[in-house]
Formats: structure tokens, sequence, C-alpha cells
């Protein structure tokens, strides 16, 4: 008899973002004429560049001639992409890494939600809270998370609460804690971590032989030259952290996949006889094993946003998802809604009125203004209080949503 792995069974039924689809779609079915806005699910909107269709109309015409057809590439990724990404992502922040300790991926979510494959189940794992919901989720898949109780926490995770009266910074832990995830610009939050607390967080980490996965997928969007936009800027971080960096949000690549992981050789985990085990070689052998790389004609995609003319078209684009940003957390502020975010990240997250919890408003908000936010409830226990909203939509349906939320909250 096969039997299940049960640990399965103690997610909650649903994705967050399946939940708020299943909610939507069953708005439209009753409502069949209403023209709903989504400022939730964390999608893009706007095409991809020139320099991108470019790069993958002539990938593809390679790929369509003897001489230029690939078949399986390597499972680390390409060295054009990998060099590109060296050159234009870390030298010129002062950082250098060799090119076999870049990974580069079919999107950050993949290598987030695997990579505690490379630690032991018993780990002790710390986590922002709110935070993105599969760096749990896939912990819970391999039992380390423990059991999940009714207010919402697995029994052995660590919460570290980021609310307002933190600055959405949390505190540093006071134990030993084997794995820390930490997420910035954050999602869901939109905040942003400054080098000296980033400092503290790398200092810990050295000191108490812990581990930092360090998610840094929308470290494109920050407007603030003081603002670090890799671990790797804080000295001693190759030896305590993993960084994560996706092309979704930057080049709109949610439906081309493509991003990269940073193992450097230096990081280190224990046996349990106290043997050192460098964590890169596993990390490839893990890739080669269940991976068979990003594909060609993604890849070179990737690899035109690093052009003068990508670099230039991705910075529009991002320049264009900021307005929004600044737009929706003026116009929210205006209306007496508490707003944090948005000023370096293409997230606002709003704290709702008294007397709702964080679905009754996404309910009230879609029946009312025919508008989408997202749960704060459904990123952690200290998310309740909050819903958030994204920047990712068009000018004009940003703009609507933002006059029909004004008009409902008149009648709140």
């Amino acid at each position: 008899m096969a039997l299940v792995n049960d640990h399965f069974l103690k997610l909650p039924n649903n994705y967050l973002f399946a939940d708020i689809a299943k909610k939507v779609n069953a708005f439209k079915v009753m409502h069949p004429k209403a023209d709903v806005i989504s400022l939730g699910i964390g999608d893009v909107t706007q095409p991809l560049c020139p320099a991108v269709v470019e790069a993958m109309h002539k990938a593809a015409d390679e790929m369509g001639t003897f001489e230029g057809f690939r078949g399986y590439g390597p499972e680390q990724g390409y060295d054009f992409l990998r060099e590109a990404i060296l050159k234009n992502d870390f030298l010129p922040r002062g950082i250098h890494l060799d090119l076999d300790e870049i990974f580069i991926n079919d999107g950050a979510k993949s290598d987030t939600g695997n990579i505690q494959e490379l630690i032991r189940w018993d780990n002790s794992i710390a986590v922002t809270d709110p935070i993105y919901p599969v760096y749990i989720d896939s912990n819970a898949m391999i039992g380390r998370a423990g059991l999940k109780g009714e207010d919402g926490r697995w029994s052995n995770v660590i919460y570290m609460p980021c609310n307002a009266k933190n600055g959405f910074v949390p505190e540093i832990p006071d134990r030993r804690v084997d794995v820390i995830y930490l997420c910035y610009p954050n999602n869901p939050t939109g905040t942003v971590i400054s080098k000296e607390e980033l400092r503290k967080w790398v200092n810990y980490a050295l000191h108490n032989d812990t581990i930092i996965f360090y998610d840094a997928a929308y470290q494109a969007y920050i407007q603030d030259d003081t603002i670090p936009h890799s671990i790797y800027e804080i000295r001693g971080a190759r030896k305590c952290a993993i960084e994560f960096h996706s092309f979704s949000k930057t080049a709109g690549f949610t439906g081309v996949r493509c991003g990269y992981t940073i193992v450097p050789k230096d990081l280190t985990a224990a046996t349990l006889t106290g043997e050192r085990v460098p964590l890169n070689p596993l990390w490839y052998r893990r890739q080669c094993t269940k991976f068979n790389g990003t594909s060609y004609i993604s890849q070179r995609a990737a690899e035109a946003i690093y052009t003068p003319e990508g670099k230039e078209q991705v910075k529009a684009t991002i320049d264009y998802y900021m307005q929004n940003s600044h737009k929706m957390l003026s116009t929210l502020r205006s209306l007496g809604f508490e707003c944090y975010g948005g000023e370096n990240a293409p997230y606002i997250w709003m704290r709702i009125p008294d007397g709702f919890d964080s679905w009754h408003f996404f309910e009230n908000l879609l029946y009312g203004a025919n508008v989408v936010c997202t749960p704060g409830v459904g990123f952690g226990p200290s998310g309740e209080g909050y819903v958030r909203f994204t920047a990712f939509g068009n000018h004009e349906k940003t703009e609507e949503a933002l006059d029909r939320i004004a008009k409902w909250s008149r009648k709140v």
C-alpha cells in the first residue's frame, strides 16, 4: 500500500492566490456585467520590451536550424547569461562572484521553494511575519514546519513580526536559529531594509552559524541609492547567505520564466559529526538530478535586458509601475488610510479600518467597488489588519480603481 506524504495534508486546502481567484470567479458568475479590476495578484501587465522580443525571435530562429539547434543546456545556465548577470548586477556594486556560483532557474519561486532540500528536516527556521507563503509551505511539505494552529502559526516556525512599531524590520532573534528567511524589498509590505540593519542580520548569522535565505526578487525597484540591492554588499555575507533573483517583475518574465540563485562557495553547513560541507556543489548536484535547465530562448531573452537598449526599456517599464505605486500611495493616504511601502517596491501595504478583518475587507471592496486586493492574513498572522495592493496594472485601470475606492470609502 502506497502511503501519502501526510505533511501535505497539514497545508491549507488552497494556495492563497487560488483562494482569491475562486472568490473573484464566484463574484463574476453572480455579477457577469461587473468590470472587476485586480490590484491583488502580483502579475505584470506591460508587454515584454522590444529588446527581449527581438532576442527571443532570434533564438527561436536559431533553434530552427541544424547549426543553431540546442538540446539540453547546462543545468547551471549558459555562460553568456551568467556573465551578463555578473557584469551588470554584481561587479558594479563591488561584489565579486565566480560564474559557477550563479545558477539560472525558471523563476525565483522554484528555487525559494526547493532550496530547503539542502538542510535537514529538523533544522529550526525563522521567518518574517507577514511573509511570502511559499517559504513556509515548502517547509511544511517536508515536515519541518510542524503543525498549523488555530492562530495560523506553525508549531516549529519562529515568527518575527514586522509591523508599524518596528518599521517593518523584525527584531534579531533572542535565540539561535538554523535558517532565517529575509525578503527585501519586501513582499508583501513593500518596505526595505537599510545596510546598517542588514549588517546586523549578517553579523548574527556569522556569530550563530545561521544560514540566511535572502529573496531579492524586487531589487530592481529600489529608488533610494542607500538601500542595498544584494546581501553580498555586506561584508561576510558570502559565508552565511544564499540569494534569489527574478526577472519576472524586473522584465515582465512571469510567463517567460527565468531567474537566478547565488550559492557562494564560502557557504557551508555541518554534518552531525561536525564536518563542514560546502553547499554550492550540493546545489549543483541537486540541479543536475532534478532540473534540466532553463530554456535557451528564455536565457537569450534574459541576456537582452542587459544590453544598452534592454536596460533603457526595462527601466521605462519599472518607472511605469512605480508611477502607479506613487499614485496609489498618495491617493490612499489622502483618503485617510495608513499605508506603507510603495516607494522602493511595487506593493502598498494598507492598514484596514477598525471593524474589518482582512478577508472581510477584501469581500467588501470586491462587492462594493469591484476592486481586488490581497488579504494580509494570507501572508501570516501579523498580516491580519492589512491588505496588499500591487502596482502592476496599467495607468488607466489603476486610476479607475482608485476612483472607485475613493467613492466606496466615503460610504463605509
